[in-house]
């Protein structure tokens, strides 16, 4: 019932429902009214939140009490770039969410990161970019320089 009453005000919030009834000859069928949120609404909802930001998350848990061991190893790559301003979704809280970035980046598991908007991948992705360096550079062009940057330049 909770999660019913949180996703009724979600779409209150969003401004993405509808008010529906059941009318048979302009006569009234039923006393109640149904408050119905649209799936593109929820995808309009989801679109604002990763664009919010410059670097989202959605996780389980949250970055200071990670509840699984991949959204742990997104927060600690972030942590070891320096990246400590960030926007962090607890999908726990909230299954509309949790299946709804799945749809929405059209990807299967969680954690999922995303750049000014883009969705840039999982634990995987993320953990292959800091390998590779590529996640330094993706974070320069965010105007976020990586902590690592400055930890080589000192050890030269």
């Amino acid at each position: 019932m909770n999660s019913i009453i949180r996703s009724t005000a979600r779409c209150f919030r969003s401004g993405a429902w509808q008010y529906r009834t059941a009318q048979n000859n302009g006569e009234l069928l039923s006393g109640w009214a149904r408050l119905m949120c649209s799936s593109s609404a929820g995808q309009k909802t989801l679109e604002d939140m990763v664009k919010k930001d410059k670097v989202v998350v959605f996780m389980k848990g949250t970055p200071a009490q990670p509840m699984c061991g991949f959204s742990n190893a997104v927060v600690q790559i972030l942590r070891m770039h320096g990246v400590d301003s960030y926007a962090a979704y607890n999908v726990l809280d909230d299954q509309d969410i949790r299946e709804g970035v799945k749809s929405f980046s059209n990807w299967p598991t969680i954690p999922q990161v995303f750049f000014n908007g883009e969705f840039v991948g999982g634990c995987d992705i993320l953990l292959q970019m800091h390998q590779s360096g590529d996640l330094a550079e993706e974070l320069q062009k965010l105007g976020i320089r990586s902590a690592l940057l400055d930890q080589e330049k000192e050890s030269k």
